[in-house]
């Protein structure tokens, strides 16, 4: 999934999710629902942050959960916002069988 998400090829990174996957803020705010709603949103960054990527600092696996601490770089926006400066987050996967049903994110 990461390197589809480094290599913004939004198809690849949905096609490993279920139909009604989200991602969330921790313990909050769904910010992306289903795999349509991943994909648009998605989409969407990558087009403001061509550069971005997400460089993977530690992983763990745990049961049905993969834990990654993330170092994230975005680069600069093609809409002339502000630089978004380079921000860790702890992303937690949380998977059905071989499909991540929900990822949320610990920022």
């Amino acid at each position: 999934m990461i390197d589809a998400y480094n290599a913004q090829d939004v198809d690849t990174y949905v096609s490993y999710m279920t139909d009604d996957a989200c991602e969330a803020n921790y313990r909050g705010d769904v910010v992306r629902e289903g795999k349509e709603g991943t994909r648009s949103g998605l989409a969407a960054a990558f087009e403001r942050w061509p550069q971005n990527r997400a460089e993977i600092r530690d992983a763990q696996e745990i049961g049905n959960y993969v834990i990654f601490r993330e170092h994230v770089t975005r680069g600069p926006s093609t809409d002339g916002s502000p630089l978004v400066e380079p921000f860790d987050v702890v992303a937690i996967y949380t998977f059905e069988g071989d499909k991540c049903a929900r990822v949320e994110f610990v920022r």
